[in-house]
């Protein structure tokens, strides 16, 4: 089952955690709109970017909510967001490592992926991350397991 809620980027972090309790997921997506700005300070100062700074602030409260990266995966970020940053702040999964326009659908991929692979079995992230448009350009992370236990019978 999935969920969706349309919040304003400068929000999530005041809300994340009423909605974590609320639908106690096992995946969360915080995305919408991001862009970098070429200022001083390049691509290493968070402040060059439009949402960054939002995303992880979000990314910090669902890590004080669910600190375990197995028992709660999150994918952050947006187009051109400080995937350092997002990963540095507790995401299993963020975009965007060279600064590109990510598809809107990329997040959502590596969620379906996470949810239909077993629980104890590794996901190739080689392999994930490809099936994204723009593939480790666009989107990266960590090395993660399933989230679907799977039974017999079913």
């Amino acid at each position: 089952m999935a969920i969706g809620k349309k919040i304003k980027e400068c929000d999530v972090s005041k809300q994340i955690r009423s909605l974590l309790l609320e639908y106690q997921p096992d995946i969360v997506i915080i995305t919408g709109h991001d862009a970098y700005y070429s200022r001083k300070g390049g691509k290493e100062d968070i402040k060059n970017y439009r949402n960054t700074e939002n995303f992880v602030r979000a990314v910090k409260e669902a890590r004080k909510f669910e600190k375990s990266h197995e028992k709660l995966v999150i994918i952050a970020g947006a187009c051109q967001s400080h995937y350092e940053e997002l990963i540095r702040a507790g995401a299993n999964f963020a975009s965007s490592p060279k600064r590109v326009n990510i598809h809107a659908l990329d997040p959502a991929i590596i969620a379906t992926v996470l949810a239909m692979s077993e629980r104890n079995k590794e996901i190739d992230l080689v392999a994930l991350l490809s099936k994204t448009k723009y593939g480790p350009n666009g989107m990266g992370g960590i090395i993660s397991t399933g989230m679907m236990y799977v039974g017999f019978p079913r």
